[in-house]
């Protein structure tokens, strides 16, 4: 039995981890959970206090022991390789392995109690188990910019583990121009029209039912999931992933946008990332570099302030439900939070809090009456429901982000 868990970094990857674990986070092709999911069975989950309700599927969890077989239990933010799975393969009952930075990989237990679904060190220590450290080096997601940082890593394995043994669809249309198609692999349903496909230094993954159309421009690595689609005229870069259902048109580079979101029109985004259901309006810019080439810093949750992220680029952190006008201008390094809506001319501020209404001019609060009208209407779109439980959600991330609205005190 294979369990994933979190740790502290959720906070430092706010505002995704908002609404769903760090394993649920999108990376690569695949999410984390389901790329651990490819490599081990069965893996069950648990997730931090509120985000139970949706994400933990393993009973008993928070707060009980438990006398089951043994679990081995993963940590989400970690990415699978052969090395981890030996690791994991040879956990010993009551030891917590380590790695250089005193971040567990992986324990094993017959009895467990956590709190509050995230696990660190002195929990463990609390309950006896003892620690070893390993020298083991793993893609782990610590704080936002390494979502796109590790993203063609992540696709290229993704890559192997999703077409090993397995034989591409073939790319038919005389009008489009393929190069390297040895590294482009094309599942069922895949319509490509009078485009441009470059992965003779990549590789290009298009999922089920993918539509390619006229005129769009793909160079380098490239990951398209089941359905989303890649407007005519898009220019692709290379080292993204757009998820499913996603629709994507201007130029775009080095940037993942997990599921459900639309930059649709003309516009540039780069070292950038957007969660699920958001919108980018028509000619929507991003810089992901600043005038002076200095270091970019974000906004950090847990801090209550900007950090150095040590990079050159980045762009835009967008969290889930939020959207932005016509002709938005972001900042380098722009954090926007869950359910804001940004509009207006001129640069919004760095740190757009959650459920907020506006941009340069000034901020109100977005009631959450209307962000859930909202959310309903999107949602219905793609003939899902927006529940109770994706209600409770949003309600509990409104409550807990009131502080930085501070518009409202």
């Amino acid at each position: 039995m294979y369990i994933l868990f979190e740790d502290f970094s959720h906070f430092d990857l706010l505002p995704f981890c908002y609404t769903r674990p760090i394993y649920a986070l999108r990376s690569g092709i695949l999410t984390f959970q389901e790329r651990w999911e490819k490599v081990l069975s069965p893996v069950y989950t648990v997730a931090y206090d509120y985000l139970s309700q949706k994400y933990t599927n393993f009973t008993p969890s928070f707060g009980t022991s438990t006398t089951l077989s043994v679990q081995k239990w993963i940590n989400g933010k970690f990415a699978p390789n052969e090395e981890f799975l030996r690791l994991i393969a040879a956990a010993e009952v009551g030891v917590a392995y380590l790695n250089d930075k005193n971040e567990i990989l992986v324990f094993a237990a017959e009895k467990v109690s956590l709190q509050n679904g995230l696990v660190d060190l002195p929990q463990l220590e609390a309950q006896g188990f003892r620690t070893e450290k390993v020298n083991l080096e793993a893609i782990a997601l610590r704080k936002m910019p390494d979502i796109f940082l590790h993203n063609a890593k992540l696709i290229q394995y993704d890559f192997e583990l999703l077409t090993k043994g397995r034989k591409s669809e073939k790319i038919n249309d005389r009008f489009s121009a393929i190069y390297g198609e040895d590294n482009i692999f094309v599942e069922e349903g895949v319509k490509v029209r009078a485009a441009v496909i470059n992965a003779e230094n990549g590789l290009v993954y298009l999922g089920k039912n993918v539509d390619i159309q006229e005129g769009a421009m793909i160079h380098g690595t490239n990951a398209f999931c089941d359905n989303s689609v890649a407007n005519m005229g898009v220019k692709l870069r290379g080292d993204s992933t757009f998820g499913p259902y996603c629709k994507v048109g201007g130029e775009i580079g080095n940037s993942v946008i997990m599921g459900y979101s639309n930059k649709g029109h003309d516009g540039y985004l780069g070292n950038s990332v957007l969660g699920y259901w958001c919108n980018l309006g028509a000619d929507t810019n991003t810089s992901n570099l600043k005038n002076t080439y200095e270091k970019v810093k974000l906004w950090n949750y847990v801090a209550g302030r900007f950090e150095n992220t040590g990079q050159q680029f980045c762009g835009l952190m967008m969290g889930d439900h939020a959207k932005c006008g016509i002709n938005t201008m972001f900042n380098t390094g722009t954090v926007v939070g869950v359910s804001a809506n940004v509009f207006g001319d001129g640069f919004p501020r760095n740190f757009i809090p959650d459920f907020a209404w506006g941009g340069a001019s000034g901020l109100s609060t977005y009631q959450l009456n209307k962000a859930f009208q909202t959310a309903t209407a999107v949602m219905e779109r793609r003939k899902l429901a927006f529940d109770e439980t994706e209600k409770r959600i949003l309600t509990k991330v409104y409550d807990l982000t009131k502080e930085y609205r501070s518009w409202d005190k």
